[in-house]
C-alpha cells in the first residue's frame, strides 16, 4: 500500500536517494530542504521547523505516514547544532501528532559514525539533556572561537546527541506508546557532495580511512543508506526501536571490537 513520507533534505545526497527510490516504489514524498524542494525551509531556525511541519501537514491532507529526517550539516560552526540537533527533534516534534494518526507510523533520523568518536560532554548535554538551544549554539561558539581543532568536535557532539535522543525518547508514549518506532542510523563515509573534498584526494581518503576504517565494500553510495532507512520507516518494522544502527562497513567493529560487550568494563 502507498504511504506518505515527510523527508527532509532532499535536494542531494542520502535524502535525494531516498526520496526516489520512495517515489520509486509508489510513494507520496514531501520533500524538505533550504532550497530545490516541496517544501523550501531552514531548519537552523524554530520558526522554519514550524513552518515547514505545519507546511507538510497541509500538503499531506494530515496524513503522513514516516518522516525521515536526513538535513544536516557537517561543518565545524555553531549553525550545525541548530540544523543537526534541534531541527530534526523539533521538526520531528511538531509532526509526532498527525504521524500517530497513521496505521502504521515510523521515524527515522541521520546520526553517524561520528557519534561514536570524540565529543563535547557539555555541547551533547546542552543539546539532549537541557533542551536548551541558545546555550548549546553558545557552546558551539566557544568551541569555535578555541580554536585548534575543538571547533571539530561541533559535528560529532550534534550525533552524539541525536543518538542519545532518540533512545530516550523512542520508549515514551508519544513514541512507543503511540506506536511509532523511532530509530537513528549512523552512516560511515558515504559518497555525497557533503564529504566529496574529504575524499577528493588519495592523501585525503588515507587520512580519513584511518579514523573511519570500512573493511566491507569501502565507502557507501547514498543509496545503500537509502535502503536501510526505508525500512526502518516501513510496515515491517514493527519492533525495532531506539536504535543507532550502523552501516558503516564495520568501522564500529574494528574501532570498539566487542569491548561494548564485556562486563569487566561496564
Amino acid at each position: 500500500m502507498p504511504r506518505t513520507y515527510v523527508v527532509t533534505g532532499t535536494a542531494s545526497g542520502i535524502a535525494a536517494a531516498t526520496a526516489r527510490i520512495l517515489k520509486e516504489r509508489g510513494n507520496t514524498v514531501i520533500g524538505v530542504d533550504i532550497h530545490d524542494a516541496d517544501i523550501v525551509a531552514d531548519l537552523s531556525t524554530k520558526q522554519g521547523r514550524l513552518d515547514a511541519a505545519n507546511k507538510a501537514i497541509e500538503l499531506s491532507g494530515g496524513k503522513i505516514d514516516a518522516v525521515i529526517a536526513c538535513a544536516g550539516l557537517a561543518h565545524p560552526i555553531a549553525k550545525t547544532v541548530s540544523v543537526n540537533y534541534f531541527g530534526m527533534t523539533e521538526f520531528l516534534g511538531v509532526l509526532a501528532p498527525t504521524l500517530a494518526k497513521s496505521e502504521a507510523p515510523r521515524a527515522a533520523l541521520i546520526s553517524s559514525m561520528a557519534s561514536l568518536m570524540p565529543n563535547d560532554q557539555a555541547l551533547v548535554e546542552a543539546m539532549c539533556v537541557d533542551d536548551d538551544e541558545a546555550k548549546a549554539v553558545a557552546r558551539a561558539q566557544e568551541l569555535v572561537d578555541a580554536g585548534g581543532g575543538m571547533e571539530q568536535l561541533i559535528y560529532g557532539s550534534t550525533k552524539r546527541a541525536i543518538s542519545r535522543w532518540v533512545r530516550r525518547e523512542s520508549p515514551k508514549e508519544q513514541w512507543a506508546g503511540a506506536g511509532i518506532p523511532l530509530n537513528a542510523i549512523g552512516p560511515g563515509i558515504v559518497k555525497t557532495p557533503m564529504v566529496a573534498d574529504m575524499i577528493a584526494t588519495a592523501e585525503a581518503r588515507a587520512g580519513l580511512d584511518q579514523a573511519v576504517p570500512m573493511p566491507l565494500n569501502y565507502y557507501l553510495e547514498p543509496e545503500n543508506v537509502a535502503y536501510l532507512l526505508i525500512w526502518l520507516t516501513s510496515v515491517e518494522n514493527t519492533h525495532v526501536t531506539g536504535q543507532t544502527i550502523y552501516i558503516d562497513g564495520g568501522s564500529d567493529v574494528v574501532l570498539r571490537g566487542d569491548n561494548i560487550w564485556d562486563l569487566a568494563t561496564s
